[in-house]
């Protein structure tokens, strides 16, 4: 078994402090003479950066201005909720006290996070500062109305020391963008916040689309339509389309001439399910020609089901058969698709 290699040693600058720390690296291991690369823990010295005294100090600048704000959102509170419940109860009157206070907050938050787009950081900046001079005008008030007015400006002052010294330390913070740059963060945002909007409402759409399919009743045209679905879903939609412009271009044609162009074509297919598209469709045309006529039978039976009923009532004239489906479907049903249908369904039955 090979000896496993031993970690290179590892030079120590003088002057810098180092500590340990656990690494991984795959060496090679050998079981009955089988290598494998496994992951075996060392032991590294890490060089200790120098402490970082600006952020330090900027980490220490933010906690305190943090707690100014929170003194300042405490003492509004506290003359504010004491002011207002001289008319209503006291829980009551704290918290819409605590409303007042916590306006230019929440203005702040949004400052702070609009720091990189001047001009989305201007609303907050104005609607805060607007907020915080009604709540040192209450502040004020509550001074006034307990006879001390100079303990009420001592706190509306609080309030203002509080928010300037937050404001001091997000224009501190803040990294000015270039313009350039401003305004391809700002595209890159709008194309971002599409994508997002065309999302929710492709998402409502589809949700309002299934409520329709649900709460809509299904009609004859749609029950017709999933059954021809079901015999074309045999076919590739190649030679289904094809099927269908042969039809609509020359609607007179045949079955036998039908297949025919297909071959001409060379397209590849299985005649049976080609059949039974054309017999679907010609059905379809029959009932919608002789939408007029009265039926002795359901309206959605087919040519092909009426000529089944006569063959299984032992029926087995053609020209019987023929004016019998003339007399349920309408003279317009050509007797070449009849006959057609007739000895197709006479072979199935042998």
């Amino acid at each position: 078994m090979p000896t496993e290699p031993a970690a290179p040693e590892q030079q120590l600058l003088p002057g810098v402090r180092y500590r340990p720390t656990t690494r991984q690296r795959l060496v090679p291991h050998t079981v009955d003479g089988k290598t494998r690369m496994i992951e075996e823990d060392y032991e590294a010295m890490v060089p200790v950066p120098p402490r970082d005294w600006d952020q330090a100090v900027t980490t220490a600048v933010t906690i305190a201005a943090g707690l100014l704000v929170t003194v300042a959102v405490v003492w509004s509170v506290a003359s504010i909720g004491d002011l207002l419940a001289r008319a209503v109860v006291a829980p009551i009157a704290y918290l819409a006290a605590g409303a007042f206070a916590l306006a230019w907050v929440v203005c702040m938050a949004l400052e702070w996070l609009a720091r990189y787009d001047p001009a989305r950081a201007a609303g907050p900046r104005t609607a805060g500062n607007w907020a915080l001079a009604v709540d040192m005008a209450i502040v004020a008030a509550h001074g006034w109305v307990e006879e001390a007015l100079y303990v009420g400006l001592a706190g509306a002052a609080v309030s203002a020391v509080g928010k300037g010294m937050w404001s001091t330390v997000m224009r501190h913070q803040a990294r000015p963008l270039p313009v350039r740059t401003q305004k391809w963060l700002q595209d890159e945002e709008a194309e971002i916040a599409a994508r997002l909007a065309l999302g929710a409402r492709t998402r409502h759409l589809a949700r309002i689309k299934g409520q329709a399919a649900v709460y809509a009743p299904p009609t004859p045209t749609a029950l017709t339509q999933d059954s021809d679905r079901d015999t074309a879903g045999q076919l590739s939609p190649t030679v289904l389309s094809a099927v269908r412009a042969v039809l609509a271009t020359l609607p007179d044609l045949s079955h036998d001439d039908v297949l025919s162009h297909l071959d001409q074509l060379g397209l590849a297919y299985d005649e049976t399910a080609v059949l039974a598209v054309l017999d679907n469709e010609q059905d379809s045309q029959d009932s919608r020609s002789g939408a007029g006529l009265s039926r002795v039978v359901p309206p959605t039976q087919t040519v092909t089901e009426s000529v089944r009923t006569a063959l299984s009532s032992g029926v087995r004239d053609k020209d019987s058969v023929v004016s019998y489906v003339h007399q349920i479907h309408g003279s317009g049903v050509p007797r070449a698709t009849i006959v057609r249908l007739f000895n197709r369904e006479l072979e199935k039955s042998a």
